[in-house]
């Protein structure tokens, strides 16, 4: 049995938005997926990107993916990454595919001399939690989420 992971190539987008659906399916957030095969093109692959992607293989047949970006912490005085997505097939959890996502990132992080690797997590998913903590996670409860969009960031933008 054979494991690659690889970085996404623009033939991939129609891969990437069906792991990205799949994923907001089991968060139960479907209803927040509007990104389209368009965008993914547009914001994996031009250039210049600013998001990143790899693919998980499992036998040749994509399993998972993870989508990341860079971030910046003025505290570090470092970049670090922020883990956006991280998805493996149902069927193939439980062989190691997303630790292995996570060690493939991570290395990137070591390698780079990046000093975070981050991401969130639902409070109710309780089997990635214990998945993330026993990879060295650790959650960071004092801080809360703040977002801005739609008719409160055209507001925000229009001020």
């Amino acid at each position: 049995m054979s494991l690659t992971i690889r970085s996404a190539r623009p033939d991939d987008a129609g891969l990437v938005l069906h792991f990205i659906k799949a994923l907001a399916e089991y968060e139960k957030l479907s209803h927040e997926a509007v990104a389209t095969e368009a965008d993914i093109l547009r914001d994996l692959f031009a250039p210049d990107p600013k998001v990143f992607c790899e693919i998980a293989e499992w036998e040749a047949e994509p399993v998972g993916f993870t989508l990341w970006f860079y971030t910046y912490s003025t505290f570090q005085g470092r970049h670090g990454i922020w883990l956006e997505d991280l998805f493996v097939d149902p069927s193939m959890r439980g062989k190691g595919i997303g630790k292995s996502l996570m060690i493939n990132l991570a290395r990137r992080c070591v390698a780079e001399g990046l000093g975070r690797f981050e991401w969130w997590v639902l409070d109710w998913n309780e089997p990635s939690i214990e998945f993330y903590k026993s990879q060295g996670g650790v959650m960071q409860d004092e801080w809360t989420k703040v977002r801005v969009d739609g008719e409160a960031l055209l507001a925000l933008g229009r001020s």
